[in-house]
């Protein structure tokens, strides 16, 4: 009884924001599957589908913080908030239309943009997705690896980690996320003395500031051979982009296949 009265005096709203994302990571450690050697990951969309209801808990939680709380916020823990919460609102934008969905770009290109299209509540306004990674991280905080960790649901896009972001090991988990994503030669790779890459490459390449002296750092991910990573390192092979592959990173759809 004591600890009823004590719930009814003070509202959830009022109690203090989990940084540590906790029921999130519950949602991605039971239905983000690792593949390829932990260098991607697929959604178990239909798991997910039986645990929207955990999920549109966490997303309130989001929603519930304020502008003035946010920017008390260590940069750390505004920047995880923010990637978690692009990922979280993204899985359940899917959810909205699953399994009648082959890919992000279903819900329209002009009419229904999934990234325009404001259909959430972040920090006491309605927003997008573009507005998270375009009007916020990017615009902020000048990090070029949050593009392997915000994920767009698409089998192209860097993986969906399988733990939320927090704040205390961020960056580990940001260069974990950049490792993880280079190494992945389905996604980048130096092939025929050219460095094949992904297209984010070429749609950020502001972000990556001389791109080529940025694959020297991770030569050793892009290819095998001493010679070839040299080639990498001497910033001198030539860059081409990758097709983007939109069809929705779904592990039920790998089996039906």
């Amino acid at each position: 009884m004591r600890l009823f009265l004590i719930l009814c005096c003070f509202p959830l709203s009022a109690a203090a924001f989990d940084h540590a994302h906790v029921a999130w990571s519950a949602l991605l450690r039971k239905h983000v599957v690792v593949i390829d050697g932990g260098k991607a990951s697929q959604v178990r969309y239909d798991g997910m589908a039986r645990d929207r209801r955990l999920l549109k808990s966490y997303l309130e939680g989001l929603s519930g913080v304020r502008e003035e709380e946010f920017e008390r916020w260590a940069r750390a823990e505004q920047m995880a908030f923010l990637i978690n919460a692009y990922n979280a609102f993204t899985v359940d934008k899917i959810l909205t239309r699953y399994p009648d969905i082959g890919s992000i770009w279903d819900f329209g290109r002009i009419f229904g943009h999934p990234f325009k299209d404001r259909f959430f509540t972040l920090l006491g306004r309605r927003s997008s997705l573009d507005h998270i990674e375009h009007g916020i991280l990017r615009k902020r905080y000048a990090e070029p690896r949050i593009h392997y960790a915000v994920n767009c649901a698409a089998t192209s896009c860097p993986m969906l980690r399988e733990e939320a972001y927090v704040a205390a090991r961020l960056e580990s988990q940001l260069e974990e996320q950049a490792r993880r994503f280079l190494s992945d030669r389905a996604r980048n790779r130096l092939r025929g003395g050219r460095l094949e890459v992904s297209k984010i490459f070429d749609w950020f390449k502001e972000d990556f500031a001389e791109r080529e002296v940025y694959f020297a750092r991770y030569a050793a991910l892009l290819a095998d051979r001493p010679d070839e990573q040299q080639l990498i390192m001497s910033a001198s092979a030539p860059l081409s982009f990758l097709d983007y592959d939109w069809s929705l990173n779904d592990f039920a759809s790998s089996s039906r296949r």
